[in-house]
């Protein structure tokens, strides 16, 4: 999810495209929390790691 985040928030930049943004910027956002719950070792989703 960190990855696609960042893909958006290039693509929404480099094409002008607000709405490819805000998705990256949501998208990078809840990738990071994600993985510092999962590194802190609570289960995500029902796993224990998430990656």
């Amino acid at each position: 999810m960190i990855i696609l985040g960042l893909i958006l928030l290039v693509l929404g930049f480099l094409l002008k495209i607000s709405i490819l943004w805000t998705i990256g910027i949501i998208v990078l956002v809840i990738g990071l929390v994600l993985l510092l719950l999962g590194s802190a070792g609570r289960a995500v989703g029902g796993r224990r790691h998430y990656w």
